[in-house]
């Protein structure tokens, strides 16, 4: 629990920790690959740790030091039988990337995880494995997990994706490493591609097409060195704080801006923000930059259609951005939200409005009209660590004490975000 209030002033340089996405694939890939992955800037974040966990117990030998992770690679038909169920934690990417790779090997593994995880739908892959000729079920016939995958051989399909999801995408890539002729997925709107970017380096063969990505089963992967750049999901917390919280001020060092994931930085410089990308770069495959954000009146703006998968999980902190915003702010085609850690549409409307904002929720997203005063109140996170930080930031710009219920959940992907928040007063 987490008892915060009123600040102004913040100053100062924020490192933000690796990106999640990048550093569930660096694991697995490292680990299907021929010889040893070293991985710079991982995110030791309870998720991450779960993909490591997972591996160790299918015969991988994952190292762990302080500057980087060593994962040592038994290629593609390495893995070992588990001797028990893999416990994924709160982690969906593990569940949905691995059942991809599990679904092509040749033992039956058992995926679960906790309460929240074991709540989450995985129709969405269960669907096209099956179409796959994959054997994999849900274990209580729910359409989540627990779920009972018999690795076996697959044949290659085209999948026409009802979602714009970068875990189901990466879920069929994967298990097109094991199939016999061609993958492929076509999506509604293209979703981050960190799988597509970080297969080539290993030497898969996957082309891109637009919303189409294509894959034919490689004879193997090769180890790679892998630089993680900072999480702009976590960034997002610290842009949001920099443009909201008076006299502020910050930079924030190393930050990935694929485009497929930046779409907050584009709604920032559509509200108005005072926000700038300073030493852009590449960075292992991953364009990166430092960001500054200073303090801005901010207005309102539409948020929709194909910039809504570059943003998914920064949604909760743009929600609230846009109650300090002026005028009306509308997102919408964010139905994807009602199927994350928590109901975020359900969540984020309940507790903005009990802070005083004037938010409505709708079946894919909000209409927000600001700019609000708000009032601190007790937030219950639903365990859903973006809850967790989105209204850290809020509590900070209310007036009035702010009680944030379970706020250790943000170890999920952040350890050390409330330390890094109380170092910028």
């Amino acid at each position: 629990m987490k008892k915060m209030s009123r600040k102004t002033g913040l100053k100062g340089t924020v490192h933000i920790p690796g990106d999640k996405s990048i550093s569930h694939r660096a694991v697995m890939f490292g680990s299907l690959a021929e010889g040893t992955t070293v991985i710079r800037g991982f995110l030791k974040g309870a998720d991450c740790l779960s993909t490591i966990d997972c591996f160790r117990k299918m015969g991988i030998i994952i190292e762990e030091n302080d500057s980087e992770i060593l994962v040592h690679g038994k290629g593609l038909h390495g893995l070992k039988a588990p001797a028990g169920p893999l416990d994924v934690g709160n982690s969906g990417t593990t569940t949905r990337l691995i059942s991809g790779i599990l679904a092509g090997q040749d033992f039956e593994s058992r995926l679960s995880g906790d309460a929240s995880l074991n709540s989450r739908p995985m129709d969405r892959i269960i669907r096209p494995l099956t179409m796959m000729q994959a054997d994999i079920e849900s274990e209580d016939g729910s359409g989540c997990a627990p779920l009972i995958i018999r690795g076996g051989r697959l044949k290659g399909i085209h999948y026409q994706s009802p979602v714009a999801s970068a875990q189901v995408k990466s879920c069929i890539l994967l298990a097109g490493l094991y199939a016999e002729g061609e993958t492929s997925v076509t999506e509604p709107a293209l979703s981050r591609d960190h799988t597509e970017r970080m297969l080539r380096a290993f030497g898969a063969p996957v082309v891109s097409e637009g919303k189409t990505c294509r894959i034919h089963s490689p004879k193997n992967l090769k180890a790679q060195t892998i630089e993680v750049p900072g999480d702009i999901s976590s960034a997002a917390y610290f842009i949001v704080a920099g443009l909201i919280t008076p006299d502020s001020d910050l930079l924030i060092k190393n930050v990935g801006i694929n485009e497929t994931r930046a779409g907050i930085i584009k709604v920032c410089h559509d509200m108005g923000a005072d926000l700038t990308l300073l030493n852009q770069r590449d960075q292992g495959g991953e364009p990166a930059a430092d960001i500054r954000v200073r303090t801005s009146h901010l207005h309102g703006t539409v948020i929709e259609g194909e910039i809504i998968p570059t943003l998914i999980d920064e949604l909760p902190v743009i929600a609230v951005m846009a109650a300090f915003a002026s005028g009306r702010t509308i997102i919408r085609d964010a139905r994807e939200l009602r199927v994350k850690e928590s109901d975020r549409i359900e969540t984020v409307s309940q507790h903005l409005k009990a802070m005083g904002a004037d938010i409505t929720p709708t079946d894919d997203g909000f209409i927000i009209e600001g700019p609000a005063t708000l009032t601190g109140t007790s937030i219950h996170c639903r365990m859903d660590h973006r809850i967790a930080m989105s209204f850290a930031i809020a509590a900070i710009n209310a007036d009035g004490v702010t009680v944030i219920e379970d706020s250790d959940c943000v170890d999920v992907s952040y350890p050390d975000f409330f330390r890094q928040l109380e170092a910028l007063y």
